[in-house]
C-alpha cells in the first residue's frame, strides 16, 4: 500500500525524517508510534502530497483513495447526518448526476453503480457511526453549528470514517473522545477493511485495534508485526543485540588500531597495517544508542495526613441553572487513600462533579463535609490556557514561591521537569506535553490531600503517560480520574463510579466488563447494571489492585530504608578505615578494638545489602 525508499524530510530547517525506507503492506491497520516532535504527523503531510520531501520517494499504490481526519471541524448550518453522508463523494456525486439525468443509459449506469457500494444503506452506516461516537439519534438531526469544537471534531472524525478510503490517516483520533468513544473506536478500527496508520499514544487501542506498529526514531522508520505490546518486547530484544554487537565491535575496532599504531612505521608490517586500516573503515558503526528516559512526574505527598473520609457528600444536588441540577442527590463518600474513575458519557456530567468536588461548582442543595484544612489540586486541559505565554517556566514557578531564593525556585522547576535551559523558556514555546506536565506542576504544587485529574494524557507520549502512571502510585492521598486511555485507568485506579442518567453510582464490573457493555449497545443500563451484584468479581479484582498498590509502597519503604542503612553504613566503615591506618603504628591495642567494630560493621553492611536485593527483586517481581 505505502513505499517509502530513503525518505528526507526537513522542516524549518530541522532534519526530521533522514533517509527512512520501509513498507507498509496493503490491509494493514498500523499504529504510528514515536516521541513527541519526531515527525509522525509530518510523514502524514507527506503521504497526502502537503508538504514536499528533500530527497527519496513516497508511493502509494495507485488509484488508492486516501483519506485523512481534518483538524478543522465542520461548522454551518448542515445536519450531522447530513455532514457525514457528504464525505462519500462518490455517492453524493452520482446522487447529483441522477436527478438530473435524462439518457436512460446512464440512468441505469449511475442506479447500478449506486446499487453496488450499497449507497442504499449509507444513511443507516452514517447513522451507526454517529451513535458509537456518542450522537443520539435527535443529535444527528441538528445543526453542527449548535456542537462545542470537540462535539465537532468527533462529527470529522464520523465523517472521515464513513468514507471508508482505502488508506485511512489518522492522527490522535482519541483526543476528542470520552472512554466510551474510544472503546467504540478501538472495535470499528479493529474490523476496519482497508489499511490505517494511526497516530496514537493510547496502549491499549494500540494493543487491540492494530496488528503492526510503525516505529519513527532518529529519523528512520522501523516496522513491526504485533500490537504495541509485542513492538516493545520486540525493541528491548533488537536494543540488547545493538548493544552487545556495539561491545563487541568497539573491542575488534581497539585491537585493529592496536595493530596499526604498533606496526605501521614497520616496514615488513606495512602490508598488514594497511589491510586492517582498510578493515577499520569498512567497520560501520552500530546504532547509536540514545537515551530514552522521560523525566519522571511528581505528585507532592501532604505534608499530614487526614482522618477519613476527606470528603463526604450528603443529598448533594448541582448545575448551572437554578431549577435545572445536571446531578441529582448525591450521597457519596472519598477516603485519604482512594482512586477513583469516572465513567459516563461526554455530556453525562462527569466535568460537573469534578468541579463540584474541587470547589470550584457551589452545591444547589444537599450538604458537602470536607476535612478540616484539606487541599485538593484540580488538573484539567481548559486550564493550559490559564498558562501565561509570554512568561517563562521559571515565571509561573515564582509566583507561587514569591520570597525564596533563585536556588529554590530553580531546584522546584526542575523538580516538575524542567531544569537548566528549559526552566528560562516560554511557555508559547513549549510542546503540549510539556505544557501539560508544568500545568500539573503548578496545580499539585502545595502537596495537596485530593488530586483531581481530568483528561490528563491528551498532550503525553506514552512514556510520559507511563511516567504520569508511576506518579499516582506513589502518591499517598486520594485521587479522582477522568480518562479515555483505558491502560492509565487500568494501572492506577480501584473504584469505579459511574456517572449516569442525573446521578453517581459505584461500578461494581471491572473495565472489560464495561467495555462489552458499551459494544453491545447498552450503555443505558449501565446503572441498573452498577447496582447488580453478581459483579462482585470485579469489586474483588479491584480490591486486589488497591492491595497490590499497598504492598508495592510497603516494598518501596523497605527498599528505601535498606539504602540509607547501606549507605549510613558504608560511612562508618570509610571513617574506621580512615581512624585505623593512624592508629596501627601509634596505639595498636585501639586499632584492633577499631578493626573488630569494623568487622561487625562490615556485616551489618551486608545484611543491609542483602535487604535491599531482596526487597528490590519482590518489588520489581510485584510491578510484573
Amino acid at each position: 500500500m505505502l513505499t517509502i525508499e530513503n525518505l528526507s524530510v526537513r522542516v524549518a530547517g530541522r532534519l526530521l525524517i533522514d533517509e527512512a525506507s520501509v513498507r507498509v503492506p496493503a490491509g494493514s491497520r498500523t499504529g504510528l508510534v514515536g516521541r513527541n516532535g519526531t515527525g509522525k504527523t509530518t510523514l502524514f503531510n507527506v503521504i497526502t502530497g502537503d508538504l514536499a520531501s528533500e530527497s527519496g520517494s513516497l508511493t502509494v499504490r495507485q488509484r488508492c483513495r486516501v483519506g485523512r481526519l481534518l483538524q478543522e471541524a465542520p461548522s454551518g448550518p448542515d445536519s450531522l447526518i447530513d455532514i457525514v453522508l457528504a464525505a462519500d463523494l462518490e455517492r453524493a456525486a452520482l446522487l447529483a448526476e441522477g436527478e438530473h439525468a435524462t439518457d436512460p443509459e446512464r440512468i441505469a449506469d449511475i442506479h447500478m453503480r449506486l446499487a453496488d457500494i450499497d449507497a442504499h444503506s449509507a444513511p443507516a452506516r452514517a447513522a451507526a457511526i454517529l451513535s458509537g461516537l456518542g450522537f443520539s439519534t435527535a443529535d444527528q438531526a441538528r445543526a453542527v453549528s449548535e456542537f462545542s469544537g470537540g462535539w465537532r471534531m468527533r462529527v470529522a472524525l464520523a465523517a472521515t470514517l464513513f468514507a471508508a478510503p482505502d488508506l485511512l490517516l489518522l492522527d490522535e483520533p482519541t483526543n476528542y473522545l470520552d472512554l466510551e468513544g474510544t472503546l467504540w473506536l478501538e472495535d470499528h478500527l479493529a474490523r476496519y477493511p482497508h489499511t490505517v496508520i494511526v497516530i496514537s499514544h493510547d496502549r491499549d487501542l494500540l494493543d487491540s485495534a492494530v496488528d503492526s506498529i510503525l516505529h519513527l526514531e532518529n529519523g528512520k522508520l522501523t516496522f513491526y508485526r504485533g500490537g504495541y505490546s509485542s513492538f516493545e518486547r520486540q525493541r528491548r530484544e533488537r536494543q540488547m543485540l545493538d548493544a552487545k554487537f556495539a561491545k563487541k565491535q568497539e573491542a575488534q575496532r581497539k585491537h585493529l588500531q592496536a595493530f596499526v599504531d604498533r606496526f605501521r612505521a614497520k616496514a615488513s608490517k606495512a602490508r598488514q597495517a594497511q589491510s586492517r586500516l582498510k578493515m577499520l573503515a569498512r567497520l560501520e558503526p552500530a546504532a547509536a544508542m540514545v537515551a530514552d528516559d522521560v523525566r519522571p512526574i511528581v505528585l507532592p505527598a501532604p505534608e499530614k495526613t487526614l482522618s477519613p473520609p476527606i470528603l463526604a457528600l450528603d443529598g448533594v444536588s448541582v448545575g448551572y441553572e437554578p431549577g435545572k441540577p445536571v446531578l441529582r442527590n448525591l450521597s457519596l463518600r472519598i477516603d485519604d487513600d482512594d482512586r477513583i474513575a469516572l465513567l459516563g458519557a461526554n455530556g453525562n456530567g462527569k466535568s460537573t462533579l469534578v468541579k463540584l468536588l474541587a470547589d470550584r461548582l457551589a452545591p444547589m442543595s444537599g450538604r458537602i463535609t470536607r476535612a478540616d484544612k484539606l487541599r485538593i489540586a484540580y488538573f484539567a486541559q481548559h486550564q493550559l490556557d490559564e498558562l501565561r505565554p509570554k512568561d517563562s517556566v521559571y515565571d509561573h514557578v515564582r509566583r507561587l514561591m514569591p520570597d525564596e531564593p533563585e536556588a529554590k525556585v530553580r531546584a522546584k522547576a526542575g523538580a516538575i521537569g524542567f531544569s537548566a535551559q528549559r526552566a528560562d523558556a516560554a511557555v508559547e514555546t513549549l510542546s503540549g506535553g510539556e505544557k501539560a506536565r508544568l500545568m500539573l506542576g503548578l496545580a499539585t504544587f502545595g502537596g495537596p490531600h485530593l488530586v483531581i485529574l481530568d483528561e490528563p494524557t491528551n498532550h503525553l507520549d506514552i512514556d510520559s503517560r507511563a511516567a504520569l502512571i508511576e506518579a499516582i502510585n506513589d502518591y499517598p492521598g486520594a485521587v479522582i480520574l477522568v480518562s479515555h486511555d483505558r491502560y492509565l485507568l487500568e494501572a492506577s485506579v480501584d473504584r469505579l463510579w459511574i456517572v449516569q442518567n442525573g446521578g453517581v453510582a459505584s461500578y461494581d464490573g471491572d473495565l472489560d466488563d464495561y467495555r462489552r457493555l458499551i459494544l453491545s449497545g447498552k450503555a443505558s443500563d449501565t446503572r441498573n447494571h452498577a447496582e447488580a451484584s453478581e459483579r462482585k468479581p470485579g469489586a474483588e479484582a479491584r480490591k486486589t489492585s488497591g492491595e497490590r498498590r499497598a504492598e508495592l509502597a510497603a516494598l518501596k519503604k523497605r527498599i528505601t530504608v535498606a539504602e540509607d542503612l547501606t549507605r549510613k553504613l558504608a560511612a562508618e566503615i570509610d571513617n574506621i578505615d580512615a581512624k585505623l591506618a593512624e592508629l596501627f603504628a601509634s596505639d595498636p591495642g585501639k586499632a584492633a578494638q577499631l578493626a573488630k567494630l569494623r568487622t561487625e560493621t562490615a556485616g551489618k553492611l551486608a545484611q543491609a545489602e542483602e535487604e535491599w536485593l531482596d526487597a528490590s527483586t519482590a518489588y520489581e517481581a510485584a510491578q510484573a
